[in-house]
């Protein structure tokens, strides 16, 4: 990107920087190759590394690739651990008694979150800061509002 300095909207001086690409649009790109990623055998042939796709049941018939041909890919090589229970060995606490969203299909979602055990709703009054307004200067006063608000809670 570049931009020009001078009397008049001259270009007397032009100033160039190299930008990067939006940070939302690095992190689309990782998720995309995280959803895409393949778990794969390390197999080692005539002193080279390949690496054997285990999509299918019979992943020795699958064409290995080389370190080379894959690194542009996401490949792993051992299953995570399972983050539904609790493990103190891999440190993950399951989801029980975590917080989900009952109506999404994302990851905060009940049916993804709680790992097919169910949740339970609670029905709880909040407070909440509403109505604010800015005085002169520099004080902001706010009502506090009450609500009532549904939670949906993992078994």
């Amino acid at each position: 990107e570049c931009k020009c300095h001078g009397v008049c909207g001259s270009c007397n001086l032009k100033t160039c920087w190299r930008q990067l690409v939006e940070f939302r649009e690095i992190g689309n790109a990782l998720h995309d190759k995280y959803d895409a990623a393949v778990q794969v055998a390390l197999k080692r042939k005539e002193g080279r590394s390949l690496l054997l796709p285990m999509r299918s049941r019979h992943y020795s018939q699958r064409k290995a690739k080389s370190a080379q041909e894959t690194r542009d890919e996401l490949v792993y090589i051992d299953k995570s651990p399972d983050f539904c229970s609790k493990n103190a060995a891999h440190g993950a606490q399951g989801t029980r008694g975590r917080k989900c969203i009952k109506e999404s299909l994302g990851k905060d979602g009940c049916n993804l979150l709680c790992c097919s055990r169910g949740y339970k709703m609670k029905k709880e009054v909040q407070a909440t800061r509403c109505r604010c307004k800015f005085h002169w200067c520099c004080k902001v006063k706010c009502k506090t509002c009450i609500k009532n608000v549904t939670t949906h809670i993992c078994n």
